[in-house]
């Protein structure tokens, strides 16, 4: 037959391009649809490789024109006709007759039940102690693979969801048959305000909620046959979990890197609770549209910024995607440049500190604008501008950061104020305004309208000096003065830094503001610290409590400071940290959950529990809670230990599986969660808890899997799909085929239910040749292209495995089924074995099943991976065409190395090619191996 004169991958990418253009003109979206499809294939991007062969359709001629005339410019017209007619004979001519369907229903049951009873995902022990006490450590290499930490929903899992957790699986499957000691644990990350929402809204204790949510999102893991060691579960709500996050943050707390501050928030008290700046627009909140002020509040903060350099350095090294690598070091916005002291006319004690990139340029400053929060407003603003000013900072309280920053509208009011140039002593006049931010920098900009966008807008718009102090190096013509001057030049108007390029000015100005003590280079990050306090109820306690103190003469034994009317303060200067074997430090049983409107929280309201006596004094405890972020922050380490009660992990174990060797998460956490993660990991490393500088070696990013309709799935939109609706119908095996068959992983992807029926198929096909196979395979031989098929088959699965090009290597497999198929009752045990192992990473039920019909006991979770012989994946022959006078004639296949005249001897035996050229005379013979021969003749 015609299918088996053609390569392996020949016959690949044929059908990757067929299953495309089949795809393509089915749905709506005209020659646009095609183009796509042909491009995709061009880029041997196979997205939805197969689904032509294995629908058993081929294209119209209609068709085919149709795709000729919006690709002519990158496809000869008869080369894909013929390509396409091919196929559809191809995929006719090796259609099985109707057979039994894969069982799904009662096979994926059956082998779940399995690997429960037998616990065939234990994580092995990399140490074991023999008779006479001497450990010995595992010679396997090891794979630490890890999801990134589910949060329990509600809603449960939607079809989006189990792409990254199929991907990890394949993974780790694929590296337990290749002999590797593997860790593939699973958890919940199962604080937060959904569920402390849920409880205020019903009443219902969030434990309760968080509890039955996790029973849903376990049964649809377990029942989409994922290989998670169940023993090593954890939810960051459990007790012994929570006690060693609050035994992490005492460390911090020792090490000085967590500490009170008074943070400006956007507190909502409609809402009783601190809002985001996200949440907050024009004023309001987001939800509910309820004003929103901003006020001071005492917050715990992580020092973060003082491992800002190394949270940039340690980036290098890491196989993480490059987007992922900018966004980090875009958020800890490293930049060098020089501080500035300009000293306050008429107030000697008080100055106004700047950090500037463009110290060039300080000669061009006319005015210096502070954010309306700034500690020095009230001091610098005189009488006749307070009342404006006032009004400004009250009017400037309402709005978020963000709101702030992003405003095209300038605004700000002059303080009345001047500060003083640090080298020419003129005066020059102090503004507030609220594109300055109190939280970010100094809280402080020295402005040079003549050189930045910003400043020069807000001078234009009330009229302030402009002063031109850079000029183009290549000066063509006048200065434009309708805009500023951003780019690099030559000093001008600067005095004795004249003629000095800008990066020799930005120098040598530096140094002479450090000469006069005015300034000097500085080192700043757009990195802040981590505020870490949240004002709810469902979160970790912060093992921190305060003294009391009382009037004067009033005794701790005489009062109780949870009666209304005593009278006492709590001492926030004076924290204390909670004994670590006092540890964990339990929330209250609480009936009322809402914040309240006292941004304490509601555990303020808990006074049996937030007041307590210790030797004779009273003492309140911290009644702010811990992020979400906190538990999601060191997860992995406790699940290579989650029953240790002495500690958070052994050292041991630290040794044996860190660092994570495969991370799978969506790119939403490509700053925040992995930003922070590393940070209390490098912590860690400097109290000497772990060995490894760096937790996530290598970091995966599945695309997003959108809605029938092409946007982001979601309840408000009505296109999201319950996974349990796609098992229901065809099994567990179908959906995680699909969902690795549909693009590369890390593409943003469709969902289209209508195309599960392709691999539904496949699995289908593969089932009945094993069937088959069972019957008499033992006895069949293998022939050569059989064997050639297979081996090409094991290389391309196992290398795009590795590289977790999986739509691909399902494409091989689908090839590889359709040629056993074609053999009908001739198809080799062997042939049949190799292709069930190597499923099974993608299909383990079936792949199980199909194991146990070729007559094999156990599972096959731990059977060698495949082997191919790589001088068996090599063509020996080579398909060419012949031309005469330069026009194509016929096409010859011959060995690879062979020389013109065994060429040439072929291309005779060509009846097109030796009518043409009958009855003339070779002139020139032009051969290429493997390439070209071209006949020249007269």
């Amino acid at each position: 037959m015609i299918f088996h004169q053609l390569s392996l991958d020949k016959l690949l990418v044929t059908t990757i391009m067929i299953a495309q253009l089949t795809s393509a003109f089915r749905n709506p979206g005209g020659s646009s649809t095609a183009r796509r499809a042909f491009q995709s294939y061009n880029n041997n991007r196979a997205t939805s490789a197969a689904f032509g062969m294995m629908n058993g359709k081929s294209l119209t001629h209609q068709q085919k024109h149709h795709f000729y005339n919006v690709s002519q410019q990158q496809q000869q017209k008869q080369p894909f006709r013929t390509t396409a007619r091919f196929m559809s004979e191809t995929v006719e001519e090796t259609a099985a007759p109707a057979a039994t369907g894969y069982p799904f229903a009662s096979v994926e049951p059956k082998w779940q039940a399995y690997w429960k009873d037998n616990n065939t995902f234990k994580t092995p022990e990399r140490r074991t102690t023999n008779e006479d006490g001497e450990v010995i450590k595992s010679k396997n290499k090891k794979k630490y693979v890890l999801d990134m930490f589910p949060y329990p929903s509600g809603a449960g899992l939607h079809v989006g969801h189990p792409e990254g957790y199929t991907a990890s699986d394949v993974m780790a499957r694929y590296w337990r048959m290749t002999g590797h000691d593997v860790l593939h644990p699973i958890g919940w990350d199962s604080f937060g305000l959904p569920a402390e929402q849920f409880a205020i809204n019903t009443g219902t204790h969030p434990e309760i909620t968080t509890a039955k949510n996790i029973a849903n999102f376990k049964r649809q893991l377990q029942m989409l046959g994922f290989s998670y060691d169940w023993e090593k579960e954890v939810a960051t709500t459990d007790i012994d979990y929570v006690k060693w996050t609050q035994w992490i943050f005492l460390q911090l707390y020792k090490k000085g890197l967590a500490s009170q501050s008074e943070v400006s928030v956007n507190w909502c008290p409609a809402l009783g609770t601190v809002l985001a700046n996200e949440e907050v627009i024009n004023g309001l909140s987001e939800r509910g549209d309820h004003p929103v002020v901003r006020l001071p509040l005492r917050q715990w903060v992580l020092k973060i910024t003082e491992y800002a350099d190394r949270l940039e350095q340690g980036l290098d090294g890491l196989d993480w995607p490059s987007g992922t690598m900018t966004a980090q070091e875009q958020w800890i916005g490293k930049s060098e440049g020089t501080e500035i002291d300009f000293k306050v006319d008429g107030l000697d004690d008080k100055k106004v500190t700047v950090f500037t990139t463009r110290a060039d340029t300080l000669f061009g400053v006319t005015y210096v604008t502070l954010a309306p929060e700034h500690p020095l407003v009230s001091s610098i603003t005189t009488a006749d501008q307070k009342e404006e000013v006032d009004a400004y900072v009250v009017a400037a309280s309402s709005r978020s950061d963000l709101d702030r920053t992003s405003s095209k509208e300038k605004t700000g009011v002059f303080t009345g104020g001047y500060a003083i140039h640090p080298l020419t002593n003129e005066k020059v006049p102090i503004w507030i305004g609220d594109y300055v931010l109190g939280s970010y920098g100094t809280g402080a900009v020295m402005a040079v309208p003549a050189h930045d966008e910003r400043d020069f807008e807000f001078a234009s718009k009330f009229g302030l000096e402009v002063k031109w102090v850079v000029e183009p190096t290549q000066k063509t013509e006048d200065m434009s003065t309708e805009e500023a001057f951003t780019d690099a030049g030559v000093n001008v108007n600067s005095g004795e830094f004249d003629g000095m390029k800008t990066q020799k000015a930005k120098k040598a100005i530096t140094a002479k503001l450090a000469e006069l003590s005015a300034g000097g280079p500085k080192i700043t990050y757009k990195l802040r610290d981590w505020v870490f306090s949240r004002q709810r109820y469902w979160g970790e306690p912060i093992p921190i409590y305060f003294p009391i103190d009382f009037p004067e003469g009033v005794e701790d034994s005489a009062v109780d400071p949870k009666d209304d009317g005593c009278e006492h303060t709590i001492r926030f200067d004076q924290p204390i940290p909670v004994d670590e074997a006092e540890l964990p430090l339990q929330l209250p049983e609480m009936e009322d959950f809402s914040p309240g409107d006292d941004p304490a929280g509601c555990l303020a309201r808990a006074k049996e529990w937030r007041y307590f006596q210790k030797d004779g004094k009273w003492f309140a405890r911290e009644t702010n809670t811990m992020p979400q972020w906190a538990g999601s922050c060191w997860y992995y380490f406790r699940f290579l230990d989650p029953k240790n009660g002495e500690s958070a992990f052994s050292p041991e174990l630290d040794e044996d599986w860190m660092p994570v060797d495969l991370y799978v998460g969506g790119a939403e956490h490509a700053v925040l969660h992995l930003l922070y993660a590393r940070f209390w990991h490098q912590v860690l490393y400097d109290l000497g808890y772990t060995k490894h500088p760096e937790p996530f070696q290598k970091l995966v990013h599945q695309g997003m899997i959108l809605g029938t309709d092409g946007e982001k799935m979601s309840k408000s939109r009505g296109n999201v799909v319950n996974p349990d609706d796609v098992v229901d119908a065809h099994g567990s095996d179908a959906l995680r085929l699909y969902e690795m068959f549909m693009g590369p992983l890390e593409a943003v992807k469709p969902w289209q239910t209508s195309q599960v029926s392709g691999v539904v198929r496949f699995q289908n096909k593969l089932y009945n040749v094993v069937q088959q196979t069972a019957k008499n395979g033992a006895s069949i031989e293998m022939d050569d292209e059989t064997t050639k098929i297979l081996h090409k088959t094991m290389k391309k699965v196992t290398e795009d495995i590795e590289s977790m090009s999986f739509n691909t290597a399902i494409s091989a497999m689908m090839v590889l089924t359709n040629h056993l198929q074609s053999l009908k009752d001739r198809v080799p045990l062997e042939a049949a074995e190799k292709l069930v192992l190597m499923v099974s990473p993608f299909a383990p039920h079936l792949g199980e099943e199909c194991w146990s019909l070729l007559g094999h006991d156990g599972t096959l979770a731990y059977h060698p991976w495949v082997e191919y012989d790589e001088a068996l994946c090599v063509d020996n022959t080579v398909k060419m065409g012949v031309q005469v006078n330069g026009k194509k004639r016929g096409e010859i296949e011959i060995p690879k190395d062979a020389d013109q005249d065994g060429a040439m001897a072929e291309a005779m035996k060509v009846q097109s090619v030796s009518n043409q050229l009958d009855g003339k005379d070779v002139k020139k013979v032009i051969y290429v191996p493997g390439r070209i021969l071209n006949i020249v003749a007269k």
